[in-house]
């Protein structure tokens, strides 16, 4: 899927949403101004807020996004990049997206006090004239709550040992769908869209952002530098994916406590990784983890069956496959 075509396609409404953002992080202090702008010129994908248009779009009576939409969409970027300039100091990440992090850059202080005013200049963008503010305040603040929550399990889980799928499952709705919902919830909101209608995006981005992130977590094993941040990082991290839990259920319980132990003592011996990684392929983790990513994938095609036909939906359920074929 041609992500730079979708966002032509989108036209004035993308280029409204990229206004929307750089606009509100300007600033006349000139290391705020000149480190925002560092940041946007490496700004990724920008998936949250482009479903945020395709889901308006595909929800709209008339086939349009509206004003709402715009700041909700542009909200939803703003948050995202806040959320990975505090995992970069929780993680100690020196690489993002094929570049420094700001950690590595200028230190973990202004990381995080960078996340703190993009988070703010999130919150400020949802609160306009539409009806609909009040309700997405609130749904951008329980995506908040599940982002805290999410990483506070994953760090108990991390030093427990004792991950399992339902764990996993929490963790990535908490860290990863959770804001894929807000984005598309957010935006069926703001053209007024049918409760059924509402309901078939949350099914549909809940399932989409597992999906991301259960993709993720292949490529951690087995992609490529160019997805933009060093392999094997997550056992490195004692964090227990989709495809090391696959190969535990296939491998059995001694395997589990043995490979489980491996894990928990990682910190002091990270000559472990290679046996680990090699332990997931060797037990079918990887082919496990492929299959439940095409679970929600199909999951989320699924969920767009209400809504009318258009080109919209169309690329919405473009972007679903291309979350399972993307090789970073």
């Amino acid at each position: 899927m041609n992500i730079a075509g979708v966002k032509e396609y989108l036209g004035a409404e993308w280029t409204a949403v990229q206004g929307r953002i750089a606009g509100s992080l300007e600033s006349d202090i000139d290391l705020l101004d000149q480190t925002n702008r560092s940041i946007l010129s490496h700004a990724g994908k920008q998936l949250r807020p482009m479903l945020a248009l395709l889901a308006a779009r595909a929800c709209s009576a008339d086939g349009h996004a509206s004003e709402a939409t715009v700041r909700y969409a542009a909200a939803a970027e703003l948050l995202h990049n806040a959320t990975l300039l505090h995992d970069d100091v929780a993680d100690d990440s020196d690489q993002r997206r094929g570049v420094p992090t700001i950690r590595s850059l200028m230190g973990p202080t202004v990381s995080v006090l960078l996340g703190d005013y993009w988070l703010v200049k999130a919150m400020e963008l949802i609160l306009g004239e539409h009806e609909a503010d009040s309700k997405v305040i609130r749904i951008f603040s329980k995506t908040l709550s599940d982002l805290a929550e999410g990483e506070l399990l994953q760090l108990q889980k991390a030093q427990s040992g004792d991950t399992v799928e339902e764990d996993y499952l929490r963790i990535i709705y908490s860290k990863t769908a959770s804001l894929f919902e807000a984005s598309c919830v957010s935006a069926a909101l703001s053209v007024g869209a049918s409760e059924d209608a509402v309901e078939a995006m949350r099914a549909y981005s809940v399932a989409l952002g597992r999906a991301f992130q259960i993709k993720d977590d292949l490529l951690d094993y087995d992609g490529t530098e160019s997805v933009g941040k060093p392999l094997g990082v997550d056992i490195l991290e004692q964090k227990m994916t989709m495809p090391l839990l696959g190969a535990l259920v296939n491998a059995g319980p001694q395997e589990d406590n043995r490979v489980r132990a491996l894990v928990k003592d990682i910190v002091g011996h990270p000559e472990h990784r290679d046996e680990i990684v090699a332990f997931v392929k060797a037990n079918g983790g990887m082919e496990y983890a492929s299959e439940r990513l095409d679970f929600y994938v199909n999951q989320a095609v699924e969920a767009l069956a209400v809504l009318p036909e258009s080109f919209e939906k169309t690329l919405l359920v473009k972007l679903a496959r291309y979350t399972a074929n993307r090789e970073k």
